[in-house]
C-alpha cells in the first residue's frame, strides 16, 4: 500500500504542475504589452518628430533607428518619452540617450 500511495501522491504533484503550466502560459500567451503602442509609420513620425531639430538629418537619422527597434516614436518635438517607454532607454555607448 506505501507505494501505491506514493505514486499516488507524486501523479497528484506532477498533475499539478502541470496545470500550473498551462495556466501561466496561457495568460502569457494573451496578454499584450499594453506600455508599447501599435507600431508607427517611421518615416512620417521622424520626420514631425524632427522637424524643429537644428540637425534634422542627424536627427531623421537616430530617430528612424530608434524606432525600426521601437516600433512607436512619441508625439510632438520632444518630450512625451512616456507614451513610448523603450524609446526613452536607448543610449549610445557612452550612456547618453540616443534618441531624439
Amino acid at each position: 500500500m506505501a507505494f501505491s500511495s506514493k505514486a499516488s501522491l507524486a501523479s497528484l504533484v506532477l498533475l499539478l504542475l502541470t496545470l500550473r503550466l498551462v495556466h501561466s502560459h496561457s495568460m502569457t500567451v494573451g496578454a499584450t504589452d499594453k506600455s508599447q503602442p501599435p507600431p508607427t509609420n517611421c518615416k512620417g513620425a521622424c520626420l514631425i518628430r524632427c522637424s524643429k531639430s537644428g540637425r534634422p538629418n542627424l536627427c531623421n537619422r537616430a530617430c528612424n533607428s530608434c524606432c525600426s527597434t521601437c516600433k512607436c516614436v512619441p508625439p510632438g518635438t520632444s518630450g512625451n518619452y512616456n507614451v513610448c517607454p523603450c524609446y526613452f532607454k536607448i543610449t549610445t555607448h557612452g550612456g547618453a540617450r540616443k534618441c531624439p
